[in-house]
């Protein structure tokens, strides 16, 4: 067991282990977006940061099919933050709740050494998709194309640049696809922590193994923070998930079944 899922383990709750908590219809998720953990204020603008870390908060609403209504705010500024900064911030996390028609309800703003924001979006739905109720011969897809993020981040890490429309700043959510493919989706889960370790929590849950499809290099499999779906269906409704995918004009790789096998997750914990 990895720190972060020992850590986890220490609460006993049966509404952990999706991507947001599902109490009736109301959906609830939190995320950290923290400076020299998760971005560079050399990497990315306060806009680009502010709306950044709104997506990969509602990446867990879309995750579950869950519309987002409200968000409450938690940042924490350094004292070099000029006025200008914090209205760029302003800037960004209201033009990504513009797009999604959420509402910024309150939060907290406190003084720090760093620029660190975590954001808790609550949500509603009528049929929420979760990462359980897999069976043995179920297909695995991801939407989307994997690699990019991991590629992007390898660059700025050895100081060089990226377009400002590339998938490191610029967040893809996949609303239609999943909106538009619920009845035929048994399980599903944003692509934050890889490919290889997202599938591996769903193992672990289900309790079933993994039989691969094609290969795939880990470079594609291990890379994080793509904010893809990782998605579960019946083989028999193949064709049917294939006509939302043109509909929504998303690209769809099946790649794995669920087996009796072990699964074995070859990538590395990105939190710990």
């Amino acid at each position: 067991m990895n720190l972060e899922n020992y850590f986890i383990s220490q609460f006993n709750s049966n509404r952990i282990g999706d991507d947001g908590a599902l109490i009736g219809n109301m959906v609830y998720s939190k995320d950290a977006f923290f400076e020299n953990v998760h971005f560079k204020r050399s990497w990315m603008n306060c806009f680009e940061i502010a709306q950044k870390a709104m997506l990969v908060n509602i990446s867990d609403a879309v995750a579950m099919n869950a519309e987002p209504k409200y968000a409450l705010l938690s940042v924490a500024m350094p004292k070099d933050m000029t006025k200008k900064d914090m209205q760029a911030l302003a800037d960004g996390f209201r033009s990504v709740a513009q797009k999604y028609n959420i509402e910024i309800i309150g939060g907290d703003t406190i003084s720090n050494t760093k620029l660190d924001i975590t954001v808790t979006i609550i949500s509603t739905t009528k049929k929420a998709l979760l990462r359980s109720k897999i069976r043995e011969k179920y297909l695995f897809a991801y939407t989307g194309v994997l690699g990019n993020a991991a590629k992007e981040l390898k660059k700025l890490q050895n100081l060089g640049k990226i377009h400002k429309k590339s998938k490191f700043v610029n967040i893809k959510l996949r609303d239609k696809f999943v909106s538009r493919s619920i009845r035929i989706l048994k399980a599903g889960m944003d692509i934050s922590d890889g490919l290889y370790s997202d599938l591996d929590k769903m193992a672990l849950l289900n309790k079933i193994g993994i039989k691969f499809l094609k290969k795939m290099p880990k470079s594609l499999a291990c890379s994080g923070e793509e904010y893809e779906m990782l998605v579960a269906f019946d083989a028999r409704e193949r064709k049917k998930i294939l006509r939302h995918v043109k509909q929504s004009r998303t690209k769809l790789t099946i790649f794995a079944k669920a087996a009796r096998n072990k699964y074995t997750n070859r990538c590395k914990a990105h939190h710990f």
